[in-house]
């Protein structure tokens, strides 16, 4: 089947009117983008912030009457509309957005690797990951980032901590390279629930990943591995919980921070943690360290 689809730009005030008027006109999908470059970093569990200038692209089938699908928008918003009318091409939608997912080496040792493509190193350690709900497919350069640090690490029975796990992706990336334990913390229901999943699909007994709400942390665990891809501002004011949860001489891996945020995200580990140089990837760094054995 061939389809058409329509492009419309729209402020985030009024995105919700321009959709339900593509639906009402018959379109059978609606799309919203960011039409300036707008981040939206870390929305709150439950919220789909939407960027303050938009791009709708509604999909419609190529026999629709454009010129009709045109005046119904128009009378439906009562005024006239930008926009304008493409022809796709005859692709297996459901099947194209693949090809923006290939394996990616991680290290020396690790892969991450879509279900869809066999590991281009059968000896080497592949995590198998799809995208999903949660963040983290290895593709960004925090995660990326994050997986080269662990892929350094003698990880062989280590506890570790993944605070922020999203898809689970460096939780379940320690857990192969030799990690005895993972506790996996998301403020995020859909995170937790990816990341057994995700543990499951390679192959990760159950027993080995344990999930939790950051209020459902026992008390007790103590790691000796922390890792935390999250932001700037939560790595700061979550450094007293990142450290206590941490074990003396433990290693402490943070990311999701700018180059220019590196001093005020540190400041607050300093007095437990040494630090070693940070590594760049584009403009975000990740941040390597080892708790002191006095504290």
């Amino acid at each position: 089947m061939q389809w058409i689809q329509l492009i419309i730009p729209c402020s985030r005030l009024h995105s919700a009117d321009v959709e339900s008027a593509a639906l009402e006109a018959g379109a059978l999908s609606v799309t919203l983008q960011d039409a300036a470059d707008q981040p939206i970093l870390e929305p709150a569990v439950g919220e789909t912030p939407l960027w303050d200038d938009c791009v709708m692209t509604a999909l419609f089938s190529s026999k629709i009457d454009t010129n009709n699908v045109n005046e119904q928008m128009t009378t439906y918003l009562s005024g006239t509309i930008n926009a304008r009318w493409e022809q796709l091409e005859d692709k297996d939608w459901s099947q194209e957005w693949k090809q923006h997912f290939q394996p990616l080496k991680c290290g020396d040792r690790l892969w991450i690797c879509p279900s869809w493509i066999a590991p281009p190193d059968l000896n080497a350690v592949n995590l198998i990951l799809d995208p999903g709900l949660a963040f983290g497919t290895g593709s960004h350069p925090t995660t990326h980032l994050c997986l080269r640090w662990l892929d350094q690490q003698d990880l062989k029975g280590k506890i570790v901590i993944d605070y922020g796990c999203g898809s689970g992706i460096l939780g379940i990336a320690a857990l192969l390279l030799g990690a005895k334990q993972v506790i996996a913390v998301d403020n995020d229901p859909q995170a937790l629930l990816a990341s057994r999943d995700n543990a499951q699909r390679n192959n990760i007994a159950a027993s080995r990943l344990s999930t939790y709400l950051p209020d459902d942390v026992p008390a007790t665990i103590c790691a000796d591995v922390m890792v935390a891809n999250i932001l700037a501002s939560p790595l700061i004011s979550l450094a007293p919980k990142l450290c206590a949860m941490t074990k003396p001489k433990g290693l402490l891996c943070l990311a999701g921070l700018l180059e220019n945020q590196i001093d005020a995200v540190s400041k607050p580990y300093l007095e437990q943690f040494t630090f070693s140089s940070p590594a760049i990837e584009s403009e975000w760094a990740q941040l390597g360290a080892q708790k002191l054995d006095t504290v």
